[in-house]
Parts: C-alpha cells; sequence; structure tokens
C-alpha cells in the first residue's frame, strides 16, 4: 500500500514545512491546527447554551465556561502530543490500542457524535441565513450541502488556504460580537464577580451541564491530532520538542480567543436579556428578535452574520473529523469528495426529517437532543486519548508527567460523571413523557445505554492490561527483507492510448519496461454516445478513426522492432479498460494521466483511480 495514503488526512500531511525557519517565521509555520480546532468551541451548539446560561443566570456561569475552557486546553494539548510524538492520529491508536470488535462500535459512537455536531452546525447555519435573508429553514440546511465542495476546494488549495478561511470566519464572529458588547455595554464589575465560582443546583447545575458538554467535544479531539501533522517536522528529540512547546503556543491562543467569543455570546445574553427580565431565552431565533426589540437593527445584524460565519467553520472541521475517524478506525478510504458528502448527507437528513415532519419549530429540541448524543462520545476519545500519553513504552521521554495525569484524569471524571447524570436526567424524562409507551424505552433505549456503558468501562481497564498483539505494531508495519528481490518480467503490457500528445511519452515508458521480448497491447475506449449503446457495433466516423489511428501506431511498433496488438472498448473509459486487461491476461498497464484539474477533476473523475481499483496488475501512471 503507498505510504502516503496511510496517513492521517493523507492529502495534506506533512505538506507545510518548518525546517530551516527561525524566529516569527517559525511561530506561524505552527500556527493554524488549533485554530481549525477552537471553532468547533464557538458553534451554534454553545451558543445555545451560553444564550440560555445568559439569560437565566446572568453573569454566574461565567466560571463555568473558564473551566471549560482550561479543561479542553488540557485535552487539546494531549490530542497535538499524540499526533506530534506517535504520528498517529486518536482513530489510528483506537485502532492500534483496541481489538476489532470494539472498534466497530468506537466508530459508529465517533460517527453519530460528528453527526451530532455537524446537525447542530447545519441547523445554526440555516438558523442564520432565515434570520438575515429570510431564507426557508429547510432551503439553508440543502445550502449547506455545498461545504462538501468549498472543503475539496480548499484542500486542493492547501492546508494553509483552508486556516486561511477558517481564521477569517473565527475573526467574522469575533468582530461581530466584540461590535456587538459595545452596543450592549455590559456592567464590568458584574462581569469580573462572574469569574468566581459558585455553587449550583437545579436548572444552573443542567445548563452547567450543557456549556461542559458543548465545549469540549470529541471530534475536536480526532481532528487536532491529525492537523499537528500536517506540519513537517524533524523527527528527531529536538525537532519533537520543538513541535510540542510551538503547538502549545498555537492551542493557548486559539482556545482563549474561542473562550472570549463564548464569554462575548454569554455576557451579550446577560446584559441583554437578564437585565431586561427576559430570563427564559433559550432559542436562538428568540435571541435575534429580542436583539432587535431592544437595541435596533445592526445588533441582530451582527448576530445573524456571526451565526453564519461560525456554522460554516465548524461544518468544514466537522466534516474533516468524519474523514478522521473512518480512516481511523475502519482503514476505509473512499474518494474525499463523496467521504465528505456521505458525512453531511447524515446530518442533513434528520434535520430535513424534523422540518418536514415535526415543523421548523422543532428544530430547538433537536439542537438540544444532538447535545445530549454529544456527550455520549466524550469517554471514548477522552480515556484512550489520556491512556496512549501515559504509555511510557510507546510515548518514551514523551509520556506525560504524573500532575498532568492526575488533572487530565479529573477532568475526565468530571466530563464523564456531569453527561452520564445529563443522559440520565434526558432518559428519566423521555420514560415520564412516554407514559405507557415507556415499554419500548425499557427495551431498546435503557439496554443501549447499559450496552454503551460497558463498553466505555472496557475502554477504561483494556490498557491496564496490555497483550502481545497487532496493537503494539508500528503504524504502518514493519520493513521487509529484500535480500531475495527477483527483477519482473513482463509478457504481455497494456498501453492506454487517448491519442493526446501524451501518447508518445506513454509507449516511450511502456517498451522500456518489456523491451522487444514483450507483447504491447493498446488499448483505446471509444466513448461516443452510440458506443456506449451499440458497443462493438457501432460504426461511427470516430471509432472507423480510432482504428486506423490504432494501426498507425501498430506499424510505427513494428517498424522499431515491437510486437504489438489494438484492442477497441466501448463506453466508460474506466470499466472498459479494466475489462480488457483482464480478459487479454495483461500483466502490466501503462496509463496517461488525465491531467483534470479542480472541479473538472470532481466532474469527469479519475479513470486512473478507478481502473486501479477495479485490475490486479501493476499500473505505472505517466504524466506529460
Amino acid at each position: 500500500m503507498n505510504r502516503k495514503h496511510t496517513e492521517s488526512l493523507s492529502e495534506v500531511h506533512s505538506s507545510i514545512k518548518t525546517e530551516k525557519k527561525t524566529g516569527w517565521r517559525k511561530i506561524f509555520a505552527f500556527l493554524g491546527p488549533a485554530y481549525l480546532v477552537s471553532v468547533g468551541y464557538m458553534d451554534p451548539g454553545n451558543w445555545a447554551t451560553d444564550i440560555a446560561g445568559g439569560s437565566q443566570f446572568g453573569y454566574k456561569l461565567i466560571w463555568v465556561l473558564l473551566m471549560s475552557n482550561l479543561i479542553a486546553l488540557l485535552l487539546q494539548s494531549l490530542s497535538a502530543r499524540l499526533g506530534i510524538v506517535r504520528g498517529l492520529d486518536l482513530a489510528q491508536a483506537s485502532k492500534k490500542a483496541y481489538p476489532n470488535w470494539a472498534n466497530i462500535p468506537l466508530y459508529i459512537l465517533a460517527q453519530i457524535a460528528i453527526i451530532a455536531c455537524d446537525l447542530a452546525e447545519i441547523i445554526g447555519m440555516a438558523i442564520g441565513l432565515n434570520l438575515l435573508f429570510g431564507i426557508p429553514l429547510i432551503w439553508g440546511i440543502s445550502i449547506t450541502a455545498l461545504d462538501t465542495i468549498l472543503l475539496l476546494f480548499l484542500l486542493k488549495k492547501g492546508m494553509r488556504s483552508m486556516e486561511a478561511f477558517i481564521v477569517s470566519m473565527v475573526f467574522i464572529v469575533g468582530v461581530s460580537f466584540l461590535m456587538e458588547m459595545i452596543i450592549v455595554q455590559p456592567q464590568l464589575n458584574d462581569v469580573v464577580k462572574g469569574f468566581i465560582p459558585s455553587s449550583l443546583d437545579g436548572s444552573a447545575l443542567y445548563i452547567a451541564i450543557g456549556i461542559i458538554g458543548a465545549t469540549v467535544m470529541p471530534h475536536n479531539l480526532y481532528l487536532h491530532s491529525s492537523l499537528v501533522q500536517t506540519r513537517k517536522i524533524e523527527r528527531s528529540s529536538k525537532g519533537i520538542k520543538e513541535a510540542l512547546k510551538f503547538n502549545l503556543i498555537d492551542t493557548t491562543i486559539a482556545l482563549n480567543l474561542a473562550f472570549l467569543v463564548n464569554a462575548a455570546i454569554l455576557i451579550l445574553s446577560a446584559a441583554a436579556f437578564f437585565t431586561n427580565g427576559f430570563n427564559e431565552v433559550a432559542e436562538i431565533q428568540d435571541a435575534h428578535k429580542l436583539l432587535g426589540n431592544i437595541f435596533g437593527n445592526a445588533a441582530p445584524t451582527l448576530f445573524a452574520i456571526a451565526l453564519i460565519a461560525s456554522g460554516q467553520s465548524s461544518t468544514i472541521t466537522g466534516t474533516l473529523a468524519g474523514q478522521i475517524v473512518m480512516e481511523g478506525h475502519l482503514n476505509l478510504r473512499i474518494a474525499p469528495w463523496l467521504r465528505r458528502l456521505i458525512t453531511r448527507l447524515l446530518a442533513i437528513t434528520p434535520a430535513f426529517f424534523t422540518i418536514i415532519y415535526f415543523g421548523e419549530e422543532s428544530l430547538g429540541a433537536l439542537l438540544i437532543l444532538s447535545q445530549v448524543v454529544l456527550s455520549l462520545q466524550l469517554g471514548f476519545a477522552i480515556i484512550p486519548l489520556i491512556h496512549f500519553n501515559s504509555d511510557a513504552k510507546l510515548m518514551k521521554e514523551f509520556a506525560i508527567k504524573t500532575w498532568v495525569k492526575i488533572l487530565a484524569w479529573l477532568s475526565a471524571v468530571i466530563i464523564i460523571s456531569l453527561n452520564v447524570k445529563l443522559v440520565i436526567d434526558e432518559i428519566s424524562g423521555w420514560l415520564v413523557s412516554a407514559g405507557e409507551n415507556a415499554f419500548w424505552l425499557y427495551l431498546t433505549v435503557i439496554p443501549l445505554a447499559i450496552a454503551v456503558g460497558l463498553l466505555l468501562l472496557y475502554i477504561i481497564i483494556k490498557p491496564f492490561f496490555p497483550t502481545q498483539d497487532k496493537q503494539t505494531a508500528v503504524p504502518h508495519g514493519s520493513a521487509l527483507n529484500l535480500a531475495d528481490l527477483n527483477t519482473p518480467v513482463y509478457q504481455n503490457i497494456g498501453i492506454s492510448i487517448d491519442f493526446s500528445e501524451n501518447d508518445k511519452n506513454v509507449i516511450r515508458h511502456a517498451i522500456l519496461q518489456g523491451g522487444k521480448q514483450a507483447n504491447y497491447t493498446l488499448i483505446h475506449i471509444v466513448e461516443t454516445a452510440g458506443a456506449r449503446y451499440h458497443q462493438q457495433n457501432v460504426m461511427d466516423m470516430e471509432t472507423i478513426s480510432d482504428e486506423e489511428n490504432l494501426k498507425k501506431y501498430q506499424q510505427n511498433l513494428k517498424d522499431l522492432g515491437f510486437n504489438s496488438t489494438y484492442k477497441i472498448g466501448y463506453g466508460s473509459t474506466s470499466s472498459a479498460i479494466a475489462k480488457i486487461v483482464n480478459k487479454s491476461e495483461i500483466d502490466f498497464l501503462v496509463m496517461g494521466a488525465h491531467g483534470h484539474k479542480g472541479f473538472s477533476d470532481l466532474l469527469f473523475g479519475s479513470t486512473v483511480d478507478a481502473v486501479r481499483h477495479q485490475v490486479n496488475i501493476p499500473v505505472l501512471v505517466v504524466r506529460k
């Protein structure tokens, strides 16, 4: 297997050079990954909990935001450490550490959590479009599917382009809320008092749990451990230490900026709603409407712009996380655009279903449900992360110190226990509201919750009892003994012909592989509409012309002393080439790259990749 495609986010892995840079250029080379991660800490799910907390309890819960941010900072630094030191993202490390039977449910839970995150962000962006432009929510949700094409475009432009886009979105959110704060003018003394911890009970505890659950999200841990690997570093002790230092700076700056945005939302809600007697504002639409009533048109417009920017940036990072968990847990790699489209459609579907069957007013309840689902996955990301960073055998000198372990486990206990309480409260509420139908919950939801709890217990215990199996293997296998290599001899070499300027180069590379001892099969596919329907019975002008051209190539090769035949296929290029190769007992295939770029590559697809997956012989790709 090509090593390039076994790396986390292989399209951009090690694409940004950091060596031979000094001073500020060195720092800037490392800045970026944490900003992509930070958008997850200011997504519409956070907005909902921050608005509810500020409207109900004023500035009282700012300290909960600060605590959540400190926990997130610790966990994200551990995530970055894992990616830098071991060169694995969290999903890949879990694949190595746990058996296959555990990795499948781990993937399912991680994917459900990512869908839940994506769902909240899709709803938030749709609401923003509705508030700003009056676009119906169902159309706003449809528009978010275009993020797939945007993400593909950004990845093709390189990691720096994607980071620049995300940072610009974060900048828009930050500036919008800075201007909102100027308009609202909160009382600074009350804001400062909010940083002092206070007792939590009843509704305050429930909102606090929601804030923590919405802040420390599992997909960010998968994402960060992969994004740090986009930096090409020196794989020495000094180089790794340097990368850890600069990534800690990156993480600290980015997450503190995210904290300021979250704090700004809560403070805005407290100053605008709590102090004016609006204590039950939980819906984003209500917050937008009340801002207009209290402060005029500017405040709600800025609010909607920030919401769109937040949703747009968060959906992109959530989709990237979907790619990471699929490749890491399952080692499943499909076309990037298709993988991202699947992730997006899985998130859009429940939003469509909710609007069609329950109405737009039910989206708020769906947003809350997404945060409850999200909380279930936290333990399955946090616990392995702590285990992996504590393993001195694998992390060597970079294993975390005892005091960091204590803080990490304490954070895990706080998060898991609070989120377990949240889940129990939600299930209890469902049982009460279900009435006579509670039987079905006992039959489905409760056994599922118990199974998830047992899996979490296994995830906690397993690393304390290591076994000598595949889990201790290096990421991409061990080097093989190359002493007994034999030079392959190819008898029948296929040459893909498209009558372009590249033909000469392709034929030249083919005869270098086989010399005059091999037989060469010239392969050309007729793609006309008639050829797709009539196949070999087609006798249009293009087919006749193509066969004449093949005969000319055959004669030219004969004059040079090479034996050759030709084959003509019809219809789909990739399928027809593969069919000829498999039927003609060709043992080596030489193809020219199609040369499509950008949107053309998405539209026309890659013939080379499609053929490669349908044949079991070596394929040499020749570019112009």
